[in-house]
């Protein structure tokens, strides 16, 4: 039998794009190609940056629409095909772990921290992202868009993700950089620490995470702040 969800190790859970890596590069590098091909102008990447954070059928919807382009739902699908096939080959041309990171999964384990990610990515591209950039196997759990039949901002995608890692939902955070990310741990009642370098359309501040940080250096103190370490 699994252990008592009291007796599990606390957790971190981790969104991806604009949280554990700089992805923007690949990401509106892909939408732009799709942009090209239906004859429209590409997006410069520091003004699309902040159409990220709700998964790549909102990016794609996103993008088209300011270039003035609404899509049908049939070709939202079609696009959205093109977009994970290009996307799929092209995972890591420029995306990178954000500085400070490894130290900082370095310190939560050490403290006996269990760590996840929960992101609107597929899966499988999430698995082969994290292991290209070398941290796939520091995560108990890599949880996308099509491994539960929800995901954010539905609380079950979190709380399943945490269920799945074997942490313990009661000492539990998510780490995230987009109001997607908030309302999800809002919802699932888990505390939220919000990022303030990732990708998101209004400062993270006004979205009323628990505590923002500037940089990984930060986060360990921040998380301790709001999780019980030691098993009660």
């Amino acid at each position: 039998m699994p252990p008592e969800p009291t007796t599990r190790p606390p957790i971190a859970v981790f969104d991806l794009d604009g949280t554990l890596a700089e992805t923007a590069g690949d990401l509106i590098g892909t939408l732009n190609v799709l942009m090209r091909r239906e004859g429209l102008a590409e997006l410069p990447l520091s003004q699309a940056r902040g159409l990220i954070g709700a998964g790549a059928k909102a990016l794609i919807r996103r993008g088209f629409e300011a270039e003035g382009r609404p899509l049908s739902q049939t070709d939202h699908d079609r696009l959205f095909d093109a977009f994970i096939d290009h996307y799929g080959a092209h995972l890591a041309d420029t995306s990178h772990l954000y500085p400070g990171l490894v130290e900082a999964l370095d310190a939560l384990e050490e403290t006996g921290f269990r760590l996840a990610v929960c992101t609107n990515k597929f899966e499988g591209q999430s698995v082969e992202l994290l292991r290209m950039l070398g941290i796939g196997h520091r995560f108990a759990a890599i949880c996308g868009r099509d491994t539960f039949p929800h995901y954010k901002p539905d609380p079950r995608h979190l709380t399943g993700t945490i269920a799945r890692a074997g942490g313990n939902p009661a000492r539990a955070v998510m780490v995230g950089d987009s109001r997607t990310d908030i309302d999800t741990a809002k919802a699932a009642g888990i505390p939220v620490v919000a990022v303030a370098f990732g990708y998101t359309d209004v400062p993270v501040t006004e979205l009323g995470p628990d505590r923002v940080i500037g940089h990984f250096s930060e986060l360990a103190g921040a998380i301790g702040a709001l999780v019980q370490i030691d098993a009660t």
